[in-house]
């Protein structure tokens, strides 16, 4: 898996930098967008997880669920982070600022905080069913406001950011690009998969630590 990875991770970095015709209005700098989506999609994935993993511990009490839960809620951290760096470095390219509070940078920027509060709720909390509890309801309630904060909010207002790849007028991207872009979304999505493997093993490996002690 990890040699599959790796092989994929090395053709798309091709493919980005050797294969990718620059794109009208943006020249080369489109490049960046073939790891700010997939970083972006990845972040949405995982908060997805979290809410289902999470509402299947308040179903059936598994502590596998919340291991689940919380690990993909800490990567969908971790992968927001990156697409916020990700498009602030492309909007100092484009537009001379990291930072101009743009729809999209203001709505991830919440969305960064909601997860954030979501992290120090559960490290403020003794490990145990109590906190899985907790965890669980916020990942729920937390995820109802991501479809709102990624695709719905941003669209009603004036925006710099580029149009979405899918937009009203279905595909809008090169042939050659989209393709790249899909390959990177499965490369992204795979790193994703496998580091989400390792992180439940460690949380379920420290709950049963601190349940030992």
């Amino acid at each position: 898996m990890r040699a599959i990875l790796g092989l994929l991770t090395l053709l798309v970095l091709g493919l980005v930098f050797f294969v990718v015709p620059p794109a009208e209005g943006l020249g080369y700098y489109v490049r960046l967008a073939f790891f700010h989506i997939p970083v972006a999609w990845v972040a949405v994935l995982a908060f997805f997880i979290s809410a289902f993993e999470g509402g299947r511990f308040l179903q059936k009490g598994e502590m596998m669920a919340d291991a689940k839960s919380a690990a993909a809620a800490q990567l969908g951290f971790f992968f927001v982070i990156l697409a916020t760096v990700s498009g602030a470095v492309f909007s100092k390219l484009t537009w001379g600022a990291y930072w101009n509070w743009d729809p999209r940078q203001t709505t991830i920027f919440v969305l960064l905080l909601i997860y954030g509060a979501y992290l120090t709720l559960r490290g403020a909390m003794p490990a145990g069913r109590k906190r899985a509890k907790a965890a669980a309801v916020y990942a729920l309630f937390s995820f109802l406001t991501v479809p709102f904060l990624v695709f719905i909010i941003p669209r009603l207002y004036f925006s710099l950011h580029p149009s979405p790849v899918i937009n009203g007028s279905g595909l809008a991207m090169d042939t050659v690009m989209l393709i790249v872009l899909i390959a990177a979304l499965v490369d992204v999505t795979g790193i994703f998969y496998g580091l989400y493997k390792w992180q439940v093993k460690r949380l379920l490996a420290e709950e049963v630590d601190v349940c030992a002690k």
